[in-house]
């Protein structure tokens, strides 16, 4: 389970991060000053870290860089400063996202599951992503079971890969939208369940293996028995 590290003076807002963070799944570290943060950054490992700018004990832009040489991870920053000067300033200095308050929380955690996956997608080795006996190929945009390719849509491909790259992990169906669509989602569930059942039909034509597994109420994962 990835782990997130937020550090935000505000404790209304700090829990609230951390609540939506963990029903989508992660774990969460709360700090509530820079010192802390970066504290907690040289004492354990973390996949993401979410970051205020105006902290008290350390500034987020004296912050940044120490944070970045504790460990090599993502680093959203969420901040009220809306001028470009201080968004591409903070990205010059490292910061892979920045989002500005006030800000959807949905929104953030889109974005957050996107600078995770692009850091370490699990079960990731070169262009393939394997499960079971299903593997993905990105050059040819294309599924393979036991030697027999299978063309897939563009949607059709980045839902598998998303749902492959963390297989134990329950996906939403926001969470697939945002990730197959680049575009938010708005509530439409015909869209992916079709997708999802076109997937179940071009795999059932050469193995009789459950590959996807329906988490009624939540969303979507990779089917354990498969394996």
């Amino acid at each position: 389970m990835e782990r997130i590290l937020i550090i935000e003076d505000d404790a209304e807002i700090n829990n609230m991060m951390r609540e939506a963070f963990t029903k989508a799944g992660y774990t969460c570290v709360q700090a509530f000053s820079g010192t802390e943060g970066l504290l907690w950054a040289g004492g354990e490992a973390f996949d993401l870290a979410v970051m205020d700018l105006m902290l008290p004990g350390m500034a987020g832009e004296q912050l940044l860089p120490k944070l970045k040489e504790k460990q090599d991870i993502p680093v959203i920053v969420v901040s009220a400063k809306d001028s470009i000067d201080s968004k591409v300033g903070l990205l010059e200095s490292g910061a892979d996202d920045y989002l500005t308050k006030p800000f959807e929380i949905r929104e953030l955690i889109a974005r957050a599951a996107v600078q995770i996956r692009k850091k370490s997608p699990a079960g990731h080795t070169g262009t393939r992503l394997k499960y079971g006996d299903l593997s993905l190929n990105e050059e040819s945009f294309a599924a393979d079971i036991s030697g027999n390719e299978i063309p897939l849509t563009k949607q059709e491909f980045k839902i598998l890969e998303l749902l492959m790259s963390n297989p134990s992990k329950v996906y939403s169906k926001q969470e697939i939208y945002d990730y197959a669509w680049d575009e938010y989602y708005i509530g439409e569930d015909k869209t992916i369940n079709v997708h999802i059942s076109n997937i179940r039909k071009k795999l059932k034509k050469y193995t009789e293996d459950e590959y996807i597994e329906t988490v009624w109420g939540i969303g979507f994962r990779m089917a354990k028995q498969s394996v």
